[in-house]
């Protein structure tokens, strides 16, 4: 199907991409992700809002030209599977029209604004790593970083009736969209550490306490954590930090090699959890769950630019603290 971009917001990961694409495909191509070549055109933006114009052969047409959809952005080429965004034969949302898979395609809801629409490709990722969490109810949670990453996981856990939900980041921007999206407690870690927070909550935060509540018999629920920083020492401070028997799910991702100190995790017996991207199912509930309402997600989307004005969104992003999710209008 031709589709017509309409909104394509720019992820983290194109940052990383811009920075340094060889490194970026390497890393891509060492976990199977099919083949990209650093050197020929690539043209960003796997999130992203579009109209149908035209339906290719063999299509079935279902849907009728005109309509909005959102889509995985895979598809299925003659070189086999492809990333949309990240391919040298398929534009991104960055370019004016791409080439969707109709097997994927999604209409969006008459009520739902085209602008929020193309978040549900990022509010997926977070839908995607409550899902993996193994969250049980009234089980506590931190969410560590409060970009577009750390907003989807809080959406999905408010979304999902999860908490209490604690919010950290040193952006004030980011902790009131942290607050907008439901967060239950926003913090300021130059203030104060989020950590100092599980005491409240009657959760023993060494293993000595935690061996002094067994004794005791006190009743609590180990508490899990997301990571939705993605940097260097990202995840040893969260051993260090974490009270025993936390579970860390890692959501941001760190793209440069990075050290933890293993007997510090094994003796408080930290569980690690690595989430990635979505499956297609995740993909429609969340589209389902915009078009129901996600408080805060309008919020989210703090400047939108036309596509002479990417260029300079993305130099923007690269101290992203003032801003959530930048959106390109093409």
């Amino acid at each position: 199907m031709v589709v017509r971009s309409l909104a394509a917001g720019i992820c983290g990961s194109d940052l990383h991409a811009l920075a340094d694409f060889s490194h970026f495909t390497g890393l891509m191509a060492s976990v199977g992700v099919p083949s990209l070549d650093p050197a020929a055109d690539c043209v960003f933006g796997h999130e992203f809002c579009a109209e149908i114009v035209e339906h290719g052969p063999d299509t079935a047409g279902t849907l009728p030209v005109g309509t909005r959809v959102c889509a995985v952005p895979i598809i299925l080429g003659p070189t086999g599977i492809e990333q949309i965004g990240y391919s040298n034969h398929y534009p991104g949302g960055l370019a004016e029209h791409m080439a969707l898979q109709e097997l994927l395609l999604l209409p969006v809801p008459d009520s739902l604004a085209t602008d929020l629409a193309a978040l549900t490709e990022p509010l997926a990722v977070g839908e995607h790593a409550v899902g993996l969490s193994g969250l049980e109810p009234g089980q506590p949670c931190l969410v560590v970083g409060c970009g577009p990453v750390g907003l989807a996981v809080i959406a999905a856990l408010k979304g999902r009736g999860h908490g209490p939900v604690l919010a950290a980041d040193f952006s004030p921007t980011r902790r009131a969209l942290a607050e907008g999206f439901g967060a239950d407690d926003v913090i300021d870690p130059a203030e104060v550490s989020p950590h100092e927070r599980w005491t409240d909550l009657g959760i023993p935060r060494t293993i000595t306490e935690r061996i002094a509540a067994s004794i005791m018999g006190t009743e609590f629920k180990d508490p899990v954590i997301f990571e939705a920083v993605g940097l260097p020492g990202m995840l040893q401070s969260l051993i260090a930090d974490a009270p025993p028997h936390s579970r860390i799910v890692v959501v941001g991702v760190c793209m440069h090699t990075d050290a933890i100190e293993p007997f510090m995790a094994v003796t408080k017996e930290i569980e690690f959890r690595f989430s990635f991207g979505y499956d297609p199912s995740e993909f429609a509930a969340t589209l389902d769950r915009l078009g129901a309402g996600v408080p805060g997600a309008d919020l989210l989307i703090t400047s939108t630019v036309d596509l002479l004005g990417a260029p300079g969104a993305f130099d923007t992003l690269r101290t992203p603290g003032a801003h959530g999710k930048i959106l390109v209008h093409p």
